[in-house]
């Protein structure tokens, strides 16, 4: 029988880059979200693993960006 396990985002994230298999940049928030708006100065926390230096993290997320704003509605 599979047992219902509770992580907390962190130790989700934490999971997440120590695999080898993960190529990605993980951006999280400073602090929690938890209003329908966003209003105000937000902080983010970038992190990626070993797998990307972060000239290469840096143009994936310029990738990304370019990829939103093409794509806005």
């Amino acid at each position: 029988m599979n047992e219902l396990a509770f992580f907390t985002n962190q130790e989700l994230v934490d999971e997440l880059l120590r695999r080898q298999t993960f190529l990605g940049v993980v951006v999280q928030s400073e602090d929690e979200h938890r209003q329908p708006d966003w209003c105000g100065d937000k902080y983010f926390n970038v992190r990626f693993n070993k797998n990307l230096n972060p000239s290469q993290a840096g143009r994936l997320l310029e990738v990304i960006a370019d990829h939103i704003d093409r794509n806005a509605c």
